[in-house]
């Protein structure tokens, strides 16, 4: 990069920093407007809030190469979102909001006792450091410094410094309007290299389908090792639903919404968002993969993570396209980041500190707590982060871990708001017992695999949630049921749909009925148009 491209790199940082600081002025100095953002926050703000949360620095450089080796099917970890959001919008927020849940495991004290509360808060407290913040640092770190040629480790520093200046001092709402400016910054270096890449290629996007058709389809086999579409369904209500509606990290950002109204419209809009995503993360591979081996204009490449530094280096040209982009790819990174500090923050404060140690602390108290929490989260990641590289890669290591958290905590949050019958037995079950079940499942899935083995991970995830519901199932129906007290302000009823558009008075065209059927519409075409 040359100095134009530096010095936008350096604008953009200073820019999200100053967003960060001046959301922090904003807020109320109270426990609820740090970590909820005083429920004050609008839809568009939660939208792209949640998508630049989700994306970040090994899923962009992952999905680029994963599409350059083995064509769009990877597309699908992109547009897979209608079959998630539509029970999130209409179970899962209804749920959350009307009975005002400020963490996820607040609503399993409140549906199924202390100790699930109590495995979930821990558990997660240990993943978001061990398991979500360590690889997001090292991936992010690894890559800037091999497209800007900076010491690993002074990236690596540089990177928590900035983001805990923001997060640290302004809490949720800090992190939210930084990542709004974050999501437009993605969206924006993304789209401009797609397109500029794609000027390469004579005859453009329909040239690559007809010459390489069997590249060109979100439908692969259930055997296919990187995207089978079988994978797909089978992990939506584990994997998938987890990550999106029971992890605090995301759902975290629709808790602060200052109506249900907007935490839904929220969704809704980073549904349509979503249909960009492709662009930004993994149709870039296709372009650099037509290049390469069908106008073999350059060497195949020795990796396939090669090719979104190829595709900067190629496409980009230099007059501070390649510092934009840079941006992007550093906002990916910065976004995630900090939403894992900040809900590491938050359950440590609500859920673990109050409880346990000081259930009669001030709200200045619970704050000071919050910040310590993000300081000690950023800084052990930090120093975890450069050891990844010894544990076989940054996606095994990622969806591995992830996949054992995911499927016990969603069976358990989702059979709680359908069945009234389960009981506090079944949800310790679900949780204590559920994590037993997927840790060996997953043990057995990395020794299959070490071995020679090619089950793909959503099949073990699948395998594991199988027997985790049949747990549940067993244990409720053997012990007593509990008091409707218990259920009733958890268990999902059709009314609680009527509350979604309730509050002020709204157009015809602010429908959530009318976007949500826009959007459901637009992305079966879209899967139509790919299969």
């Amino acid at each position: 990069m040359n100095q134009v491209d530096l010095a936008v790199v350096v604008a953009s940082l200073i820019l999200v920093v100053a967003v960060g600081l001046w959301a922090s002025r904003r807020q109320e100095k109270t426990a609820r407007a740090y970590f909820l953002a005083s429920g004050r926050m609008p839809w568009w703000i939660i939208g792209s809030a949640f998508v630049s949360t989700s994306v970040s620095s090994e899923q962009i450089v992952g999905t680029v190469g994963a599409a350059y080796a083995s064509g769009m099917g990877v597309a699908n970890w992109e547009l897979w979102s209608l079959p998630v959001y539509t029970p999130l919008i209409f179970l899962f927020i209804p749920i959350y909001l009307r009975n005002k849940i400020g963490t996820v495991p607040e609503f399993l004290r409140r549906r199924f006792g202390p100790w699930c509360s109590d495995i979930y808060s821990w558990v997660m407290l240990l993943a978001y450091v061990f398991i979500f913040l360590v690889p997001v640092l090292y991936g992010g770190s690894l890559a800037m410094s091999e497209l800007t040629h900076w010491p690993f480790h002074a990236v690596l520093w540089v990177m928590i410094v900035l983001v805990g200046l923001y997060t640290i001092k302004g809490g949720l709402a800090s992190v939210m309007w930084t990542d709004a400016a974050q999501c437009l910054m993605l969206l924006g270096g993304g789209l401009v290299l797609f397109f500029l890449a794609l000027r390469y290629i004579p005859g453009g996007w329909s040239a690559m389908v007809q010459a390489a058709p069997e590249r060109f389809h979100v439908y692969q086999p259930p055997a296919d090792p990187n995207a089978p579409f079988l994978g797909l369904v089978v992990g939506t209500a584990g994997v998938f639903l987890f990550y999106q509606a029971t992890n605090q990290v995301m759902i975290q950002r629709v808790l602060g919404a200052r109506s249900a109204w907007d935490g839904v419209m929220g969704i809704i809009f980073a549904g349509f968002i979503n249909f960009l995503r492709p662009l930004v993360t993994c149709f870039l591979g296709l372009v650099v993969y037509h290049w390469i081996h069908l106008m073999h204009r350059a060497e195949p490449l020795a990796s396939r993570d090669q090719a979104f530094p190829f595709a900067l280096r190629e496409f980009a040209p230099q007059w501070g396209l390649r510092g934009i982009i840079v941006a992007g790819f550093l906002a990916a990174v910065m976004s995630t980041v900090s939403a894992l500090a900040n809900s590491t923050a938050t359950i440590f404060s609500l859920d673990v500190y109050r409880k346990l140690i000081e259930p009669a602390a001030s709200d200045r108290r619970m704050v000071t707590v919050g910040r310590i929490a993000s300081l000690v989260a950023l800084v052990v990641a930090g120093l975890m982060a450069p050891m990844v590289a010894r544990w076989g890669g940054i996606f095994q290591y990622f969806q591995t871990g992830v996949t054992f958290l995911a499927v016990p905590f969603a069976s358990v949050i989702l059979l709680g708001i359908l069945w009234k019958r389960m009981n506090n037995a079944g949800g310790l079950f679900g949780c204590a017992g559920g994590v037993t079940i997927a840790g060996v499942v997953m043990a057995a899935y990395v020794w299959h695999r070490a071995h020679g083995g090619q089950i793909h991970w959503l099949y073990a995830a699948g395998f594991a949630q199988v027997w985790i519901v049949l747990g549940i199932l067993i244990v409720t129906w053997r012990t007593p049921p509990p008091e409707p007290a218990q259920w009733e302000p958890f268990v999902w009823r059709r009314e609680f749909l009527r509350e979604l558009d309730a509050g002020a008075a709204r157009p015809w065209y602010a429908s959530i009925r009318l976007w949500f059927g826009l959007y459901a519409v637009a992305w079966i075409t879209i899967y139509l148009y790919l299969w």
